[in-house]
């Protein structure tokens, strides 16, 4: 009875979902991994010893401290703000426009007497307020302020459970916060003093589990706290319960300090425990945590692991053995499994799903080495393996053929019990009979000596057999228990002799070859390509076809396992792409039990699918933009790939632009779906450069060199092999153009051309202005010459007309010259007549005679005839000297006749002596009067009076 617990302890679960391990060199980061929380998109986030780690299904980002101490706790609020307590710090890390994820310090918040508090061990949120928890502090943060309790003694415990914050003071005990005011939950303190708390976990609206570091788990009602009465709490005394977590309102997984993970029900119960024998690193678990998909994951002391707890593919190994696995059948309430280093079996339990059976393998006597083939035959065990055929009694191995290698076991007919059976070996058929409740007078085929590891046997009951490097071969029986054997390969329609591969699927005989599946046409004793095969999957090459109990078929391409799903009117495709290169090349092997329950041979022992949690374990798929960076010789961070928004995709406001400098643009993207990555296919396209979406690859990072310029969204997506698919993720940047593509470039090539077009017009006009000025001065040249021709005739004609001028002139002054001395002349003649007849009046005797002489002289004397004279002298004078007398009456109005006269006699230049006899005085008077005249003209003395006269013209007036 000692011993029960113990031996209860060391039975675990067969089968075990897949372990990843991240080391430190796949996060650089630290070693320890203190606290473990999930946004609410699926990001995971680790207070690391080096700061606040990120990891979103692809890639590991840290974020460190301003202090760099390590972060002890982290918590999220409803806000997606990320608050981290270390040594001394509290904080939180919101994203900034580029997505960079940056850290906001409210330590100074804290009343600076408070301000060392040591390491921040618990971060809770709760009802819009946080919490933080140091040994000796708690500080309540609301709106920017901060409240501050303290302790005795010291505070071991925060957290949450059932809508109320409990905490945990090592001498009172526990505590729960109502009203802003901390009361113990009970007057007695039950919990072991000195002995943190280290999770409160609802085990319904009224209970609850709690865990303790030394001393085991405890329950919580509304009336007391008790130990968990369970037969298990003494192993985990020993362990160390670290931490917890609820996995369900059934199970909880407890984080232990030296013995990895229990997965346990309310009861205590251990179902499942996972050690660094079943894939940790380590045994010391210092957090644990469920993310969206609830898979566990485990922050060690020294790296972090992720145990795929909800997935429906788990691997089983006998004896934890990493041993090929052949075959598998559930017999006699057993399941049995055929390794290379031989067969195993353990008793199944009353589960659905049978990779729960609890218990350890035990190894079948007398079957070590390579077991091939199990077959239950006439209630029968039958076992191929590679030194004969065995039938299975009492949990040991007793041969009925000691031939060497068998592969298979066959009934001839459907009937119970079968007489006959038909065995493939390593060299040939072996027919069994069914005698008296055994297996006996095993005889061979004659004449066939091929290696029969795919065999079947049609409703004719002719016998079929594959060998993948020498073709098909058929073998009849003759009614005289003779057979013949026909072989099939190119000749017979298969695409070639090699590697085809004989099933029997759906009634009926098919051929699993490299250009798809084939079928038998028995009338033409041919085979021919499957349409309906074709149909679902095409010409890939097919190794090996397996149909379950509800009808679909499971095959195996290549290293690739699928299944067509009939369970819809449209059958459909589902790839299985965890299981991607883990199936044993040439020894594929699937065994439907039922769609819960699907066991396949792998490289490295078993696995195990539960198809219906397979199908319908379906979560619901993001896709992220994680980092927009841009590189030339060196590489620019853009976009961080944090949003600050609800629906987690780019804000309107920002949109980068990225100068044309930049040659390359490399995208990454992520969908956090973590523990089946393989499963995921992304698609992608660049709007405005790319507008159809990219083939479905695994590829995470997409890059682009040389974008034009211009504006660009990228839109990515993700499916998973079910064909779920989520909405795009986008991301919009623009590409400047170069300096000498941008808007004011080409204003300034518009203004450019502009001006050089009127520049153009501008030549052009002037040239066109300057030929028709050269064709204008060309003319006025020619009509200057022309002129001056005609100018040099006029001259001449001028020069003829003034010389005929000139001398009219010089005629007209010897005229005037001529009649101004015929004047003189007719004076003096005038005078000589008066004097001679006023000496012959003086002699005259008569006085008649001398009255008549005076009356001459008085007729003589008169004046008309000399003034007529005059005027027709000045008419003609002022002709000649270009109306002289006219100006000078003009210029000077008040000169006198006589004046007028003397001047015009000056301009003549006659002299004084002339002039006297010309106005009848003497020269005496001729000299008065030029005084006179000067005087009246306003001649200085300097002034020559004829000069004078010479030069007054008309023009002058």
């Amino acid at each position: 009875m000692l011993l029960f617990p113990v031996q209860l302890f060391c039975q675990n679960t067969i089968g075990f979902p897949d372990i990843i391990n991240y080391e430190k060199n796949n996060y650089k980061a630290g070693l320890q991994n203190w606290d473990i929380k999930h946004d609410k998109w699926g990001k995971m986030y680790f207070a690391n010893n080096e700061g606040l780690l990120c990891f979103d299904g692809k890639y590991w980002n840290n974020f460190p401290l301003p202090n760099k101490t390590n972060v002890r706790s982290v918590e999220i609020d409803k806000d997606n703000l990320i608050y981290v307590g270390g040594q001394d710090e509290i904080g939180y890390f919101s994203p900034n426009e580029n997505g960079q994820l940056i850290y906001h310090s409210i330590k100074e918040l804290i009343p600076e007497k408070d301000r060392l508090f040591g390491d921040i061990w618990d971060i809770v949120s709760f009802n819009g307020n946080i919490y933080f928890r140091s040994t000796s502090k708690i500080f309540k943060y609301t709106k920017q302020t901060i409240a501050v309790f303290s302790t005795a003694n010291s505070w071991e415990y925060l957290g949450t459970c059932n809508e109320k914050l409990y905490l945990q003071d090592s001498k009172t005990g526990l505590m729960v916060y109502d009203n802003d005011i901390w009361h113990p939950v009970f007057t007695t303190n039950v919990l072991p003093t000195n002995d943190p708390v280290t999770s409160i976990l609802p085990i319904n609206n009224d209970s609850a589990i709690i865990t303790t570091l030394r001393n085991g788990l405890y329950t919580l009602s509304s009336l007391q706290i008790s130990s968990l009465p369970s037969s298990n709490n003494a192993l985990f005394k020993n362990d160390r319960v670290y931490a917890a977590t609820l996995l369900n309102k059934e199970r909880i997984a407890l984080a232990t300090t030296n013995n990895g993970v229990y997965i346990i029900d309310t009861k205590g119960n251990i179902i499942q425990q996972f050690t660094t024998t079943e894939g940790l690193q380590n045994n010391n678990v210092l957090s644990i945590g469920l993310d969206n998909q609830q898979n566990l994951w485990l922050g060690l002391d020294n790296g972090i692991d992720l145990i795929a707890n909800n997935s429906a593919i788990k691997q089983i190994k006998p004896k934890l053995q990493n041993n090929s696995g052949y075959t598998a059948i559930v017999y006699d309430n057993k399941l049995f499994l055929g390794t290379s280093n031989g067969l195993y079996s353990v008793p199944i339990l009353k589960t659905e799903d049978l990779s729960f059976t609890k218990g350890n393998f035990t190894a079948v006597d007398n079957l070590k080495g390579q077991v091939w083939n199990l077959a239950a035959i006439n209630n029968h065990l039958l076992v191929g393996h590679h030194e004969g055929a065995f039938v299975l009694q009492q949990n040991t191995g007793n041969a009925i053929s000691t031939s060497k290698g068998f592969w298979n076991f066959l009934p001839f007919s459907n009937t119970f019990p079968t007489n006959k059976i038909i065995s493939g070996g390593y060299f040939g058929l072996t027919i069994f009979n069914y005698t008296n409740n055994n297996f006996a007078n095993a005889t061979t085929i004659d004449g066939f000596k091929e290696s029969s590891r795919y065999l079947v046997v049609d409703k004719e009951g002719n016998i079929w057999v594959s060998q993948p490097y020498h073709g098909v071969f058929k073998i009849v029986q003759h009614a005289d228990n003779t057979y013949s054997n026909f072989i099939y390969g190119n000749t017979k329609g298969l695409p070639s002799f090699n590697n085809n591969h004989v099933f029997y699927i759906k009634n009926e005989l098919v051929i699993g070859t490299e250009k798809g599946v084939y079928s038998y046409n028995k009338q033409k004793d041919f085979f021919e390509p499957s349409p309906f095969y074709q149909k679902l999957l095409g010409t890939q090459s097919i190794r090996y076809l397996r149909e379950d109990s509800d009808g679909n078929i499971w095959f195996i391409h290549e290293k690739k396992i699928g299944v067509v799903d009939f369970s819809t009117p449209k059958p459909s495709i589902i790839q299985i792409p965890e299981l991607y290169n883990k199936m044993l090349s040439g020894f594929e092997f699937i065994y439907p039990v039922n769609s819960s329950n699907i066991f396949l041979g792998g490289e490295k022992g078993f696995y195990h699918i539960n198809y219906n949690k397979y199908k319908t374990n379906n979560p619901k798929l993001h896709v992220f933009i994680r980092k927009f960076i841009i590189g030339n010789t060196i590489d620019s961070v853009v976009f961080s790939g944090n949003y600050n928004n609800e629906n987690q995709q780019q804000s309107d406001s920002y949109e980068p632009s990225v100068h044309f400098n930049w040659k390359t643009i490399r995208i990454q993207f992520a969908s956090p779906t973590y523990g089946n990555q393989d499963n995921l296919q992304f698609s992608y396209r660049l709007k405005g450069y790319d507008n159809n979406w990219s083939e479905w690859s695994e590829r995470t990072e997409k890059e682009y060199t040389n974008l034009p310029t211009g504006a660009f969204k990228f839109e990515v997506r993700v499916r998973n092999n079910l064909g779920t698919e989520s909405e795009p993720a986008t991301f919009s940047f623009t590409i400047l153009p170069p300096w000498y593509s941008t808007i004011w470039a080409k204003l300034f090539y518009l203004f450019l051309l502009i001006t050089g077009i009127s520049y153009l017009y501008k030549y052009y006009q002037k040239k066109l202005l300057h030929q028709q000025q050269k064709h204008e001065d060309e003319q006025k040249k020619l009509k200057y010459i022309h002129e001056l021709e005609l100018s040099k005739s006029e001259s001449e004609l001028v020069s003829l007309q003034n010389e005929k001028l000139e001398a009219e002139i010089s005629f007209k002054n010897s005229e005037l010259a001529s009649n101004a001395m015929h004047l003189v002349k007719k004076g003096e003649l005038v005078n000589k007549i008066k004097t001679e007849l006023s000496q012959i009046a003086k002699q005259a005797n008569s006085i008649k005679l001398e009255a008549d002489i005076k009356k001459m002289m008085k007729s003589i004397s008169e004046d008309d005839t000399i003034d007529e004279e005059w005027e027709k002298f000045a008419n003609h004078f002022d002709k000649v000297h270009g109306d002289f007398i006219i100006v000078l009456k003009q210029i000077h109005p008040t000169i006198s006749n006589n004046e007028v006269k003397l001047c015009a006699y000056l301009r003549m230049n006659l002299s004084t002596k002339e002039i006297a006899q010309l106005m009848n005085i003497s020269i005496r008077g001729v000299e008065i009067s030029r005084y006179r005249l000067r005087k009246k003209l306003g001649l200085s003395t300097e002034t020559n009076l004829f000069d004078y006269l010479i030069n007054l013209k008309k023009d002058d007036n």
